[in-house]
């Protein structure tokens, strides 16, 4: 660490410091807000509040997670910086007792952090397998060689993996973990940093569920739409003023055409062409795979587990939990699915039938193919550390009040800022996610805000239900402690600290021309002149840094 860097670290720990004595000194985590689920005929009987009115929530709920974000781009490290993020918010939500404050660590944090997200980590380790498997059968290594002869060049594979990562749009985590596993192979060959693998995987993960009306996203979204209202067609109208997602895919492409990078990406590529990636990356792989060992496992794993979470929700006459109501509706069954249960339920059958496919290709033997099985684990442990962290820091906020403070802020701010209300519920939604890693999350507190603020099927209604989701993207898509943003490390294997600092500047150059969007969007509310304005905005900041970048160089 430099001497710039340790005097950094001295000052934000005394800030951290003075942050706690204050907050000691002033309760002021105990603060609260009105109840948001009350009414005078039902104050008594709430079970948010408990019958008093008003629930927990201050600003001092984004303290935690603000720490640990600051801490992980100093120090270059997550770990740490997310335990110390998880430490603060125990210390907060206990009130300063040192036994409520374990306890809430222990069980609020880590231990419900764990059963909450335990089906993503079987998947990670099912899909850690698999990988395994096919650089032991020499599937990898045939694919990097076809990819040779048929992806010309750094720009022909950057855009094979932003089309393979536009058509997996079914679920962000299957998407980044399938992407990342099958297109690391040809970015290495192709002397593309592991960094810029990783920004190609995040930008097309959350991004492209979000806008795609059949994903484990659209479900989640639809499933807050009010009483009589379709939730699939809220969803599908407020596509096209989605502007962070749309442009993210214009911004890739431009930059990707335009062959150039800036920032902190510039310097990982740079790096990346003068050394030799290539060395070692399938080491272990066999000479006698070929190209169907592995596209035959990915093409199992996509089947299996669409096939799952299609299943688990319903969509073949029960549900998990003995519902009907889905039974041979594709649209429904997604909205009632839980991506938790249906991934592992695919990817347990996938591995099975991928082992049993290369013992019959003789490729591998038995032994071998367990021997994969330690492998894989082992090669999901960073990415199962990290989320489960980043699922306890969340939990913290939950405990603090996020949701009441952030809801109760913007309900105050509606009526006064009227047309440019869309341009706030972004930003809002951009610094929520970002502080608490989970665009999921986001748009859960916020739609019920965004839909009680604006008149029923107005215009300007869809305009912020859009700025709602882009901005729960947005910020998901910064946040070093999002669970996609982890995914993406790990789907491209690259240390997550230098998948956030690299990644930070496009994100943040995309957003903001989003946040010029939707302070126009307010007054011409045509999503398609606002699309074509936004994708001008883009190109024309392409090029602006690329002239930037070349008289730096």
């Amino acid at each position: 660490m430099s001497k710039t860097s340790k005097i950094v670290l001295a000052i934000a720990a005394v800030v951290i410091v003075a942050l706690l004595v204050v907050a000691c000194v002033t309760e002021g985590a105990m603060g609260t807000v009105d109840c948001p689920d009350c009414t005078a005929e039902t104050a008594a009987e709430c079970e948010t509040c408990g019958g008093e009115g008003a629930v927990r929530g201050t600003w001092w709920a984004l303290i935690p997670p603000f720490i640990a974000i600051a801490l992980a781009l100093i120090t270059k490290e997550a770990y740490s910086s997310l335990f110390i993020g998880i430490v603060v918010g125990g210390i907060l939500s206990a009130n300063f007792s040192f036994a409520g404050a374990v306890d809430s660590i222990i069980n609020t944090g880590l231990i419900d952090a764990v059963s909450g997200t335990a089906g993503i980590f079987v998947f990670l380790v099912e899909l850690g397998i698999i990988v395994a498997l096919v650089n032991k059968s020499g599937g990898s290594q045939a694919f990097g060689n076809w990819a040779r002869a048929h992806v010309k060049g750094r720009v022909g594979a950057q855009i094979a993996t932003f089309i393979l990562g536009i058509l997996i749009f079914i679920d962000d985590y299957f998407n980044c973990l399938t992407v990342g596993s099958v297109m690391r192979p040809v970015t290495d060959k192709a002397k593309i940093s592991r960094a810029k693998l990783a920004y190609l995987i995040d930008a097309t993960a959350a991004p492209i569920c979000m806008i795609a009306p059949i994903s484990s996203w659209a479900a989640a979204v639809s499933s807050y739409a009010p009483e009589g209202v379709s939730g699939i067609k809220m969803f599908i109208q407020a596509i096209p003023y989605n502007f962070y997602s749309l442009l993210t895919f214009v911004f890739v492409i431009g930059l990707t055409v335009m062959k150039f990078d800036f920032g902190p990406m510039k310097k990982a590529e740079l790096a990346a062409l003068k050394a030799d990636i290539e060395a070692g990356a399938e080491g272990d792989s066999k000479s006698n795979g070929s190209l169907w060992d592995l596209v035959f496992p990915i093409i199992i794993l996509i089947v299996a587990s669409v096939i799952g979470l299609l299943y688990v929700g319903g969509f073949f006459g029960v549900d998990i939990w003995g519902g009907t109501e889905c039974a041979g509706s594709i649209v429904d069954a997604f909205g009632n699915t839980d991506a938790t249960v249906g991934l592992p339920w695919g990817g347990l059958i996938s591995l099975v039938l991928i082992i049993a496919y290369l013992l019959v290709r003789r490729v591998i033997n038995f032994k071998t193919a367990m021997e994969c099985v330690p492998q894989g684990f082992i090669a999901m442990v960073p990415a199962i550390l990290i989320l489960t962290f980043a699922t306890a820091l969340k939990n913290m906020t939950g405990v603090l009040g996020t949701k009441y403070f952030v809801g109760d802020l913007m309900m105050g701010s509606a009526e006064a800022l009227n047309m440019f209300l869309p341009a706030v519920i972004f930003i809002v939604a951009c610094i929520l996610a970002f502080a608490t890693g989970t665009s999921w999350g986001t748009f859960g507190i916020l739609i019920p805000i965004v839909l009680a603020i604006f008149p029923a099927g107005s215009v300007l209604g869809t305009i912020g239900m859009s700025a709602c989701l882009a901005g729960a993207v947005c910020g998901d898509h910064c946040s070093p402690i999002s669970d996609t943003t982890i995914m993406s490390s790990a789907g491209a294997e690259c240390n997550h600290v230098e998948h956030v600092n690299t990644q930070l500047p496009y994100a943040i150059t995309v957003a903001a021309i989003s946040f010029v969007c939707y302070i126009l969007a307010g007054f011409i509310q045509n999503p398609w002149i606002m699309l074509a304005i936004g994708a001008v905005l883009t190109i024309g900041t392409l090029f602006v840094m690329k002239s930037v970048s070349n008289k730096k160089a």
